[in-house]
């Protein structure tokens, strides 16, 4: 089944947030400042009183302190439980876990673990260290499932804006050896995972601002071909220069589409002005074309920005979750 969807654009982070031109939309995922704060910051508070089990600030890894996760688990069934992996957005600069996690603990209420990862940001480290940091956290939780009760096999990322460009890449490139770092532990465990979601992630870099330019438009956060984008300061190399394309290639889920890829449920607004729609229209073509259009969602959210209540409304994660159950239960 294959539906159109949309793409988010997470282009150019200003200085300071305040400095941002009036209802512009900011990398996190939503309209105003990131969900999941600023830098280091501690996360906008989530109600998560109702879950009787969670592990909070438990280290996936020891090179960061900012290699922590969260994990909820459902207070209803005897799991194993297979596993939602949340990953924030923040342009890859700001953000951190639990901040945006209200739509998928809504998956704790139908009986799965959620794990809210951080990861190094791009002020610390540069790419790729997050996609480390990602599947490290994957690798973590799959090695201790039987200490946390989860189910090893059943494995899902769900993220949006940089979250949905890790989402994706964590989903199109398990066990890619490139993308993993030994030193941060479980080196003999797969970070592979069997179902993604993605919200309005960038996907290739370098073509956003023409494909904006295609679509009568612009970037709101101005000009992704620039030294000044979030994209480029979390490659660590200016985007349309000859410097940064293989950077931007090993950084694009559409690199690592393979016949074997996992299913991936894809939505976008149609009024994101971050990400260009089109960045997620090609990309479930191209995934479709591989592993079959009944294996790619394509869902475009009318009237929808770079997030919002539209992708956070509880009927929207739960079309979301029956998807995953075909895969994970």
């Amino acid at each position: 089944m294959k539906r159109v969807l949309g793409l988010l654009s997470i282009a150019v982070l200003i200085a300071s947030c305040s400095s941002a031109p009036e209802g512009s939309l900011m990398p996190g995922g939503a309209e105003g400042p990131p969900a999941g704060g600023p830098p280091g910051g501690k996360p906008t508070a989530v109600d998560v009183s109702w879950i009787k089990t969670k592990y909070t600030d438990v280290a996936y890894a020891t090179k960061s302190e900012t290699q922590k996760l969260d994990l909820y688990l459902p207070n209803e069934g005897t799991g194993p439980f297979p596993v939602i992996v949340e990953i924030h957005g923040g342009g890859f600069i700001m953000g951190s876990k639990s901040g945006e996690i209200s739509p998928m603990l809504e998956g704790v209420k139908r009986g799965y673990a959620v794990a809210s990862i951080s990861y190094r940001l791009s002020g610390e480290a540069l790419f790729p260290a997050a996609v480390n940091d990602v599947k490290a956290a994957i690798k973590f939780l799959r090695a201790n499932a039987a200490k946390y009760n989860l189910n090893p096999d059943k494995f899902a990322t769900w993220g949006g804006s940089a979250g949905g460009n890790l989402s994706a890449m964590a989903a199109m490139s398990g066990d890619v050896a490139s993308l993993v770092d030994p030193a941060l532990g479980n080196a003999s465990v797969s970070d592979a995972v069997q179902a993604g979601v993605d919200w309005f992630g960038p996907i290739y870099f370098s073509t956003m601002d023409a494909e904006f330019k295609a679509l009568g438009t612009t970037g709101a956060m101005g000009a992704t071909n620039s030294s000044n984008s979030a994209e480029s300061k979390y490659l660590g190399k200016v985007i349309g220069t000859p410097e940064a394309q293989s950077l931007i290639e090993a950084a694009s889920p559409l690199t690592y589409i393979t016949s074997s890829a996992p299913p991936l449920y894809i939505q976008h607004g149609t009024a994101d002005r971050n990400i260009p729609i089109t960045q997620s229209v090609n990309f479930a073509a191209k995934l479709a074309a591989a592993i079959g259009d009944d294996k790619v969602v394509f869902e475009k959210i009318e009237g929808a920005g770079h997030g919002g209540s539209q992708f956070n409304a509880a009927e929207n994660a739960a079309k979301i979750l029956d998807f995953l159950d075909k895969y994970l239960k």
